[in-house]
């Protein structure tokens, strides 16, 4: 046993000897401190805001003009009332930005100091009066706040300097349970026999913005008015933007020969998918095709000119095929090896671009980011939310989402470079961060407003970094004033 023991101590002692001892900068005491009494509770009005960070958003807001703007927009309403619907729509952006998502939840931060001092008030308005705003919005209202979104968009684009722009345009289906105004019951993947309102966008590729929309009922085809809008959206950006090259990127459903012929005619770049279910002689031509040439491993093509029997002249048809695994039917062998069967996906592009295949490819698959911002405009921006029963209100609600979603693109392209340029892609300029990120690191932190010998201070915790980032973006902001 002692052989043992001596080979147990040698071993103990050569470990000693590499052993160093962990050094803590703090002793035990203070870590840990004996608090078992729950604390008695008392509310008290002293001028206490669970947002402080809203304050970033203080000077993006003078420095757009963005309270006077939208008077402008709702200055043919002559409502007696106390309160305008400019600052309603102001109080729905901010309501956005916080994170909230239902009207009724504005009594949750009825007497935040900081959420009445940016919107100029010394009382917000209830929740009723909101809804009385929304409900006596008109056209003309929602045709003026359309045209402000746009003027910002184009404003922040002439700031970029960017000599190609790019446009996708999709349409996104927004559910609801009650018989709103200007809903129907359409094709809904999620929620299938639901009403819904199936809104047409336009998204700018290099900044990630909203640039319009056009509002329809759930209950239409996805080119139900798409050639006026497209028309109108590009006409408008040629106008602003004077010799820039503009692209333009669609799904299959807006394939047709007034929409391609459009594009052709504007000398604007496109690519959009053909549909093979309307057009069987592409199946045809892709099963008596011997040679393909292969891009990589996985991708191979060809191309030919080629025109449907009516259209009256040829465009450039790039087919395209993938190859993948294919799904094992029945059941599946318990053994170590199981062989794995690969077969081809299709899928054809007509294009006017004068680029190789594979950058059309790489160009075209890029329009899966506009998926990404449908996305945060539902998560972040409560897009999908069905506020009210009047369809202006709804817009009205639809409009001040897009307008969060592009205020915080645009406090992010304000305060940041640049950290890419133009991608085969079209990858967005800036590496954005979700609303969310910027509301749970900077919006949502106590603070205290004081008035110390006369000078207004918010007051608020000294965590560094949140001080680091507040900081940033609020020098940035002044040296874009």
């Amino acid at each position: 046993m002692a052989p043992v023991l001596d080979i147990v101590r040698l071993a103990h002692r050569k470990n000693i000897r590499h052993w160093r001892p962990l050094k803590v900068k703090y002793s035990k005491k203070h870590f840990f401190s004996r608090a078992y009494k729950i604390p008695q509770i008392r509310f008290e009005d002293q001028k206490l805001t669970s947002f402080s960070g809203l304050i970033i958003f203080h000077p993006l807001f003078q420095q757009l003009d963005l309270k006077e703007r939208l008077r402008q927009c709702f200055r043919h309403l002559h409502v007696s009332e106390i309160i305008g619907h400019h600052v309603i729509m102001m109080l729905l952006i901010i309501h956005l930005l916080l994170g909230f998502r239902r009207l009724r939840d504005m009594d949750y931060y009825k007497d935040d100091p900081l959420v009445k001092r940016l919107l100029g008030m010394k009382r917000l308005p209830d929740v009723s009066t909101v809804c009385r705003a929304l409900k006596s919005t008109d056209l003309k209202a929602i045709l003026k706040i359309r045209d402000l979104n746009r003027q910002m968009v184009i404003e922040r684009l002439k700031k970029t300097n960017r000599s190609r722009l790019t446009a996708d345009f999709d349409g996104s289906v927004l559910s609801t349970s009650r018989k709103a105004e200007g809903t129907a019951v359409g094709y809904n993947k999620k929620k299938k026999g639901a009403r819904s309102y199936y809104p047409l966008f336009c998204t700018i590729a290099q900044t990630g913005q909203v640039f319009d929309f056009y509002h329809r009922p759930g209950n239409v085809h996805d080119s139900n008015g798409a050639r006026e809008f497209i028309h109108q959206c590009l006409s408008l950006l040629k106008q602003e933007l004077p010799g820039i090259i503009m692209e333009v990127r669609m799904d299959s459903a807006f394939f047709s020969q007034e929409i391609v012929t459009l594009l052709d005619q504007e000398s604007i770049e496109f690519t959009l998918s053909v549909p093979f279910e309307r057009f069987a002689e592409l199946k045809s031509i892709i099963e008596n095709r011997v040679r393909w040439r292969h891009l990589n491993n996985r991708w191979s093509y060809f191309e030919t000119p080629w025109k449907p029997k009516k259209w009256p002249e040829k465009f450039r048809f790039v087919f395209i095929r993938q190859r993948c695994k294919e799904i094992q039917k029945g059941p599946i062998q318990l053994d170590l090896f199981i062989p794995l069967e690969y077969g081809y996906e299709y899928k054809v592009i007509v294009t006017n671009k004068r680029i190789s295949a594979k950058k059309i490819l790489v160009f075209h698959n890029g329009r899966g980011s506009q998926e990404s911002v449908f996305g945060e405009l539902k998560s972040q921006s409560q897009l999908d939310y069905i506020a009210v029963k009047k369809l202006s209100g709804n817009q009205c609600y639809m409009i001040a989402a897009i307008f969060a979603h592009n205020l915080n693109r645009e406090l992010q392209m304000a305060t940041w470079d640049r950290d890419r340029g133009t991608s085969e892609k079209r990858t967005p300029l800036w590496n954005f961060h979700e609303l969310k990120w910027i509301r749970h690191r900077y919006i949502q932190r106590a603070g205290r407003l004081t008035a110390p010998q006369g000078n207004l201070t918010l007051t608020m915790s000294g965590n560094q970094a949140v001080k680091q980032g507040l900081f940033e973006f609020l020098d940035a902001l002044k040296m874009a004033a």
